[in-house]
């Protein structure tokens, strides 16, 4: 009986991806001529391209202490079959436990001709945002709409991504202490690596 209960993971994705095998197989011209149309997929698109490893040098303001021998790095991958983007910071060179340093990871997607961004902040709580329109095609601005989870630590409130060139982006980060107060960082990203996963760590 225990041997059944191992199997039917790899049974449930075996069919899943015999089913979008067929799909694929049916669909596959429609799929290859259909383009990104309404501006959320756009944008997504834009932040498809950031897929990667990235150095950050960090500004905050108000300013904070800050611990130069700890660079941020900052990984964006493309998840489930392209569908979500998995965005993640840590400090370079630290060890890989989540549990003593920060680690916050940020999902972006679609839904509903809406681009969205969740934030699962090392504050506890999941800060939901989405995107505006973006008239140059290279900055996706998020808003907040709404969060899950305690705010007495404060929350993530704003973020924009702009895309300088394939290498070089940036990204601005408004946090709402308590009292309403915000904070401002500014990561200025050179690329380290293409593609999916990071390193470092």
């Amino acid at each position: 009986m225990r041997s059944h209960r191992f199997l039917l993971p790899a049974l449930v994705l075996s069919l899943v991806g015999f089913a979008f095998a067929q799909s694929d197989a049916h669909g596959h011209k429609a799929a290859d001529a259909a383009a990104p149309t309404s501006e959320a997929q756009k944008s997504f698109e834009t932040l498809k391209s950031l897929a990667g490893t990235w150095s950050a040098k960090v500004t905050v303001d108000p300013p904070i202490p800050m611990d130069d021998n700890a660079p941020t790095q900052v990984s964006l991958r493309v998840t489930s079959r392209g569908n979500a983007i998995v965005h993640e910071m840590y400090a370079a060179g630290k060890p890989d436990d989540p549990t003593k340093y920060d680690h916050p990871v940020t999902m972006l997607y679609v839904n509903d001709d809406r681009l969205n961004l969740v934030h699962y902040c090392d504050a506890g709580n999941r800060p939901h945002m989405v995107a505006r329109t973006s008239p140059d095609g290279k900055t996706v601005e998020f808003d907040f709409v709404d969060m899950t989870g305690g705010n007495q630590h404060g929350h993530m409130q704003h973020a924009v991504f702009t895309v300088i060139d394939e290498n070089h982006h940036t990204e601005d980060w408004t946090y709402m202490l308590p009292g309403d107060k915000p904070m401002h960082a500014h990561f200025d990203l050179q690329r380290v690596a293409s593609g999916n996963g990071h390193s470092g760590m």
